[in-house]
């Protein structure tokens, strides 16, 4: 692993064993000092939480990747959780940069709320820490899940060490603490990127999947919306991926607070029927 000046913190969602994670830390490291750690096992869909059943143990190991040595930590947690036990017993300093990805499947619209790889750079930010959350877009839904290494990211990795550099080189505003950045699959390193604003597209409509009565197990999955993207707002990031097929790079601020005259929504509540 090769030294720098600066301290980057690298985890996922996708676990310790994600090809899309090695590709992110082998580019990253040309930047700085490369921590790795992420967690045990597959955690797709845990948002930023904090389920209190985690183990939170942490297993070091070494890998050898591409004949570099690299210490690496697992950790039985949430992604969340991951970056928590990084700051708190794993960097002996606080990092520079904490970088979530890269994931296997987009991160757009509505997603952001129960993405890990969302999560994992939301706790960053929430820990006074630029961030970033790397996605690359699937065309095969089967992939989703699958760690396959079939997968080529080397492309996204450029981008996710390009926008590391800029936010490692530059000072960004207080509410665009993460950079939500999603990479289409047919990317190459010109393609052009534009910042985007979530759009209120839900990607994915809930499917049950249960056989037998409620006492059997039941599963709750996803199917893609079938939509015109054609249709969508043009500043937004499912029309930037979905219809232009340009990288999409998102700010993201931990202020849910909505975007209204607050005076005026209290002086409507408060007004008689």
């Amino acid at each position: 692993m090769k030294s720098g000046k600066f301290q980057i913190l690298l985890t996922n969602d996708d676990g310790i064993d994600s090809p899309g994670l090695w590709a992110a830390a082998e580019a990253l490291s040309e930047l700085g000092y490369v921590t790795v750690a992420a967690p045990q096992e597959q955690q797709s869909g845990t948002g930023r939480s904090f389920p209190i059943t985690s183990k939170g143990t942490i297993k070091e190991q070494t890998l050898n990747i591409h004949g570099q040595e690299w210490a690496v930590y697992a950790v039985g947690g949430t992604p969340a959780q991951t970056v928590q036990h990084s700051l708190l017993e794993i960097i002996p300093q606080k990092p520079d940069l904490v970088v979530s990805g890269i994931n296997y499947g987009e991160n757009i619209g509505e997603i952001v709320h129960f993405s890990g790889t969302v999560g994992a750079a939301l706790e960053a930010a929430s820990a006074g820490i630029p961030a970033i959350a790397v996605s690359q877009q699937l065309i095969d839904p089967d992939m989703y899940l699958s760690n396959s290494p079939e997968i080529d990211f080397s492309v996204t990795a450029q981008f996710t060490k390009r926008f590391a550099s800029m936010l490692l080189k530059k000072q960004f505003p207080r509410e665009a603490e993460v950079l939500n950045i999603n990479v289409p699959s047919n990317a190459t390193l010109e393609t052009e990127w534009h910042i985007t604003r979530l759009s209120l597209h839900r990607v994915y409509q809930p499917v049950l999947r249960r056989k037998g009565g409620w006492e059997e197990k039941g599963e709750i999955g996803g199917e893609f919306t079938v939509i015109d993207f054609a249709t969508l707002p043009k500043d937004t990031d499912a029309y930037t991926l979905y219809s232009t097929h340009k990288v999409s790079v998102t700010p993201l601020t931990l202020d849910l607070t909505a975007r209204v005259d607050l005076q005026q929504l209290e002086s409507d509540l408060r007004r008689k029927a």
